[in-house]
């Protein structure tokens, strides 16, 4: 049996963000996913094995492999494969490019968030961290608040300018609370263990979207930030109870669980942009969104 493989150029020539952050929206509409991922820890080398099965939509098997020291030696951070089954006989429907799905998936996530909790008008968008992910997120959050300029903080700014040359940034920030405090949108795309954003730099109407953490022992937001925000999330099923952002507050009494307010299968609850609030949307991934991505994809290419 031959199956199509969508390549990263093939596919991403079909997508569009604003359209795709509605696909994710709807594909919360079908009945909840059944997802179940393992996790293997090598050093600071993880493997995840991801998988869901979605009522109509079928199942999805995704195998990442996130290694962080690729970069330095020229190779991708995140590397993996995506397999699509059908719904009623189980069969391999497709194989999609491994790269496509995360890009799409994690950065479409993040705008979906911003777009339902986020000041529509927003005019100034920081952008914190300057690996793949960022990109991404830099062309989403174009596409979503298209007259918002893109400020961009890196660790190493040097990383951050070279970033630049190739997508439309407005300026390279080298302080990064000051860059803080002057946005209306902050996105973390970073790989920080100690939490890098502060509660105290924050001011209501902020809007504070945390992608970087994915294991139990990172965090990118402190305590702080926790408390002073309204809480949501894409996924209760894959944040709660794995990764450090909620697991660890919630461990230490820092944050209940009440507080994280709703998650995807709840976007009624995404309240309209409040300038008196400070609203926090944790993007824990998910094979779920891989699968609602990677499905996504597959129709658009069937009807190309």
């Amino acid at each position: 049996m031959s199956l199509p493989f969508i390549g990263f150029e093939e596919g991403e020539a079909l997508l569009d963000w604003l359209r795709f952050a509605q696909a994710l929206a709807d594909g919360h509409s079908y009945p909840k996913a059944e997802i179940s991922d393992t996790f293997l820890y090598r050093g600071n080398k993880t493997l995840l094995n991801r998988t869901a099965w979605i009522d109509q939509l079928g199942l999805a098997v995704k195998v990442a492999t996130v290694f962080p020291d690729n970069p330095a030696q020229g190779r991708e951070l995140c590397n993996g494969t995506v397999t699509l089954y059908d719904d009623d006989t189980g069969e391999p429907e497709a194989l999609v490019d491994f790269h496509l799905v995360t890009k799409w998936k994690t950065a479409g996530d993040s705008l979906l968030g911003a777009l339902r909790l986020a000041n529509p008008e927003a005019r100034n968008i920081l952008i914190a961290g300057a690996g793949t992910i960022a990109a991404a997120q830099i062309e989403a959050f174009s596409a979503g608040f298209p007259n918002a300029r893109i400020h961009l903080w890196n660790r190493t700014t040097a990383k951050a300018e070279t970033l630049c040359q190739t997508y439309p940034v407005t300026k390279v920030e080298t302080d990064l609370e000051s860059a803080v405090r002057a946005a209306d949108i902050i996105v973390t795309n970073t790989m920080t263990s100690d939490p890098i954003i502060k509660g105290d730099w924050l001011r209501p109407g902020q809007h504070l979207n945390l992608v970087g953490a994915y294991r139990p022992d990172m965090r990118e937001a402190d305590d702080t930030a926790l408390k002073r925000a309204q809480i949501y999330t894409d996924s209760f099923d894959s944040t709660l109870d794995h990764i450090g952002e909620f697991k660890t507050p919630l461990e230490q009494g820092v944050i209940t669980r009440d507080d994280v307010l709703a998650d995807f299968y709840d976007l009624a609850r995404f309240p309209a942009f409040d300038p008196s609030q400070i609203t926090l949307f944790k993007n824990g991934g998910g094979a779920h969104l891989d699968l609602i991505t990677a499905r996504h994809i597959l129709g658009l290419w069937d009807r190309r």
